[in-house]
């Protein structure tokens, strides 16, 4: 590695280290302060409060990582350009892609960090996190049978498939009831829909009740119908509410095994919300290698104080505008036909062509 380069990711790992540590203890700080009443009320000792932070940490990272890396580049690089550095660089011979290759490289040696810790350690730690903020806020099941659950997805004993649209755990209450049980091979043998279904003197009554038949993936005639009918289905309702998996809490593996066994499943809203959530977090790791592309071309346009503020407002703007449009592409892709890969990865995209446009007019 040349002496320059190793000045130019030396200056901009340190810059870099320094954005994270702030915005890592600005959250901290902020979040601190929004809970401090509940946290004087519930007397949560210190220990643990050092536990919920340090388990947040690794999700706070990659959430802040590329803006961090956007701010050291704009300052280490228009540092170079308002001290005339790059046009002495540029005078030796140097072009842009040699003078910018250290960041450019290094912002692709993040996004693969950001992957590896986004898929290996922000499950855990997400897991971590929930149950020590229940432990904080010292939330029992009698508190967790207030709130109504929708869209609940549970795989049950017997190869069961359970699609619930809500669950009342206070009044042990399902409504809008799919069960589908499959055999070994994972073919369906049998589809049970309802309308309702009580939990009472520990058996499940299902109301509105049709059973679909199934042999070799074959619907059969015998199409059976009950106003009322009594299940045998083990799971009570605490069991459902164990059992809800929680994508967040799965790396890329696991979610997409789970997503292909759901895509069996008459369940199409659900398996393309996964969908989008699987695409998202791969095109999210390159969000890094993204805004140092834009941080490069307006860093090297600043030649004074007065164009380094306004270089300095309009990158920043942009990246935030990167976060808002990202976000609206998610919501879109969740409530309209847009297909899990373009409402993942749109944003993604966009920015990518318009930050490759702005270094060729460079």
């Amino acid at each position: 590695m040349r002496i320059l380069d190793r000045y130019i990711t030396k200056s901009v790992i340190l810059v870099l280290l320094g954005c994270i540590l702030f915005f890592c203890l600005l959250y901290i700080i902020v979040d601190l302060f929004n809970h401090l009443d509940e946290i004087i009320k519930q007397k949560v000792n210190l220990s643990l409060l050092k536990e919920y932070y340090f388990s947040y940490l690794p999700i706070i990272f990659v959430q802040i990582t590329p803006i961090s890396y956007l701010l050291a580049i704009l300052y280490v690089l228009g540092n170079l350009s308002r001290h005339n550095e790059i046009i002495a660089m540029r005078s030796a011979g140097l072009s842009i892609l040699n003078i910018t290759a250290p960041i450019i490289i290094l912002s692709i040696v993040l996004s693969v960090l950001v992957f590896i810790v986004n898929d290996r350690v922000v499950p855990s730690s997400l897991e971590i996190f929930e149950k020590i903020k229940n432990k904080i806020q010292k939330e029992s099941i009698t508190k967790e049978k207030e709130e109504k659950i929708s869209n609940l997805c549970v795989y049950g004993l017997k190869n069961r498939l359970f699609f619930i649209n809500k669950l009342d755990p206070k009044n042990n209450l399902l409504s809008g009831i799919t069960i589908l049980e499959e055999d070994q091979k994972q073919n369906i043998i049998r589809k049970i829909l309802a309308s309702e279904g009580k939990w009472e003197n520990r058996t499940w009554t299902f109301s509105n009740v049709i059973i679909y038949n199934y042999e070799n993936d074959k619907l059969k005639d015998n199409i059976e119908h009950y106003t009322e009918q009594i299940m045998d289905i083990p799971e009570t309702p605490q069991d459902f509410i164990k059992q809800r998996g929680n994508p967040q809490t799965m790396n890329l593996l696991q979610l997409r095994n789970y997503i292909l066994r759901l895509q069996k499943s008459f369940a199409k809203n659900i398996v393309k919300n996964l969908e989008i959530e699987f695409y998202h977090r791969i095109f999210f790791s390159f969000a890094s290698l993204i805004t140092a592309l834009i941080g490069i071309f307006f860093a090297l346009r600043i030649k004074t104080r007065v164009s380094a503020l306004s270089s300095f407002g309009v990158s920043f703007g942009i990246g935030f505008l990167y976060y808002i449009m990202d976000a609206i592409f998610l919501a879109l892709g969740k409530n309209i036909s847009l297909s899990p890969f373009l409402s993942a990865g749109l944003a993604h995209m966009i920015f990518l062509s318009l930050s490759l446009y702005f270094i060729y007019k460079l």
